[in-house]
């Protein structure tokens, strides 16, 4: 893993002189990873910072999925009944949702496999990012649900933050990693069905083989060319 020092290089939040720039101040205020902070901030350009909150929050505790031994299959069926088509990160958005609908209710979180201090812990996380967004004037907005930009504009976001953590599908049928070629699979975990062309992923995971999880299926032309990790890319 990159340290932060070099997060903060590629995500530009230096100058020449080597001090901060006007987004990497703004970035030091969120105790957040850079990639996090630069995808909060973004997301108000995309305009779904509502929902970037709730998916920064839900990646910044403990896994939300409760899997006993004992009831494996009843709890991989119950995850699936928030699994997005894109991906993980829009699945966690749904956990979230629900949770929120529900009332947060614990007796609801029990029944469907849910981590209940995970989920009011994101809450707490959500509530004092919400404080530190309102502080520098970051506007909370989503796009309308029935819009066909609803999920698009969040995917955009997250490649905002996630650009370094890109990775194609080869012909071969495993993946590689942009930024430097390393041979991953996507993690059993995923609630992917398919095997999208490109993906950004949360977390670099080695077991017996090398794993990406938390993915979510994004397109080419959502990288840019504002971003470095485009030059890398062939």
């Amino acid at each position: 893993m990159k340290s932060n020092e070099a997060y903060f290089f590629f995500y530009t939040t230096t100058n020449d002189d080597g001090n901060l720039t006007d987004l990497g101040a703004v970035m030091a205020e969120f105790p957040l990873d850079p990639q996090l902070a630069k995808m909060l901030i973004a997301s108000c350009n995309h305009n779904c910072s509502n929902e970037i909150l709730s998916i920064t929050a839900m990646l910044s505790v403990p896994q939300c999925f409760v899997r006993p031994n004992e009831a494996r299959k009843a709890a991989d069926e119950a995850k699936m009944r928030f699994a997005h088509i894109d991906g993980d990160h829009l699945t966690l958005l749904n956990v979230y949702h629900a949770f929120k609908q529900n009332m947060e209710d614990p007796h609801w979180c029990y029944d469907n496999f849910i981590n209940y201090r995970s989920l009011k812990s994101g809450d707490n996380v959500r509530q004092q990012l919400s404080r530190i967004m309102d502080r520098f004037n970051l506007k909370r907005t989503s796009t309308e649900f029935t819009s066909k930009d609803y999920y698009i504009n969040i995917r955009k976001a997250l490649v905002n933050g996630f650009f370094m953590q890109v990775a194609h599908l080869e012909r071969t049928g495993h993946y590689l990693t942009v930024k430097d070629n390393q041979v991953v699979q996507l993690h059993p975990s995923t609630c992917l069905d398919h095997k999208p062309d490109w993906v950004i992923y949360n977390e670099f995971v080695l077991t017996t083989k090398n794993y990406i999880r938390t993915v979510t299926d994004i397109k080419r032309e959502y990288i840019g060319t504002d971003n470095q990790v485009a030059l890398l890319i062939i």
